[in-house]
């Protein structure tokens, strides 16, 4: 196992996904430490490069946004993180070393790479050491259920088949809630030097048949996220 230090026990939080200034808003209000926006023309949650910019203007100081791109060209991600002061990158698609270190404008902005995790006991063939070496610049690896398309579609993958010891900082995402992301917490931060999380289906609005609103925010369910979260990391610190 990894030790943890002090400065791991705090785990971290993205919200991502946010289209609406009010999600934004209230993602700040509950403690969110990331805001993401994506920028990948198939997503139904995906922004403009103008209105991540809108969106981001809204940020106080020590709240990053993080833009999150599929495959995308270096310009297009150039010209828009020049609208977004301060961004950290997120790589969601197929990129390989070279390409995130050109897309990151080699070193410039910190980066996300995603780890496609596949579903059920598959999961264990999955060999993730190996993928952090393959990304020795990557401020952290994002680890995200593999499923058609890209982005993990609101599932979970095995948790406990992950390796014991990953000498990295990792970013737990797929279908977590406020009911399971305390499991997730307690599973994942000891295989690696720090955790942080990432939710956006888990956060989302449903209309009056009970079905996601994509894109929409739902304030109680993010208060519900990370208060679940900073119970999770009380709860390890007491251990």
């Amino acid at each position: 196992m990894t030790t943890s230090s002090p400065i791991a026990l705090r785990t971290r939080i993205k919200i991502c996904g946010l289209t609406r200034e009010a999600d934004v808003d209230a993602a700040v209000e509950a403690g969110a430490d990331a805001i993401g926006f994506v920028m990948y023309s198939k997503s139904p949650r995906c922004v403009s490069p103008f209105r991540a910019a809108e969106l981001a203007s809204r940020l106080p100081p020590f709240v990053t946004p993080v833009l999150l791109f599929v495959n995308a060209s270096a310009t297009e991600i150039e010209a828009t993180c020049a609208m977004v002061a301060g961004a950290t990158l997120q790589f969601h698609g197929d990129e390989e070393h070279e390409e995130c270190q050109k897309g990151s404008l080699n070193g410039a902005h910190a980066y996300l790479r995603a780890a496609r995790i596949p579903l059920g006991a598959e999961g264990a063939s999955f060999d993730l050491v190996h993928y952090v070496h393959r990304y020795p610049n990557a401020q952290a690896i994002l680890l995200d259920a593999h499923v058609d398309g890209y982005g993990g579609g609101g599932k979970t993958f095995n948790w406990s088949l992950l390796p014991p010891s990953v000498n990295a900082h990792l970013v737990l995402s797929g279908g977590l809630t406020s009911a399971n992301v305390g499991d997730g917490i307690a599973q994942v931060r000891p295989r690696c030097k720090s955790l942080a999380v990432d939710v956006s289906s888990g956060v989302e609005a449903e209309d009056a048949h009970g079905k996601p609103q994509k894109g929409i925010k739902d304030p109680e369910k993010i208060r519900q996220f990370v208060a679940a979260v900073r119970a999770a990391d009380r709860h390890l610190a007491g251990m």
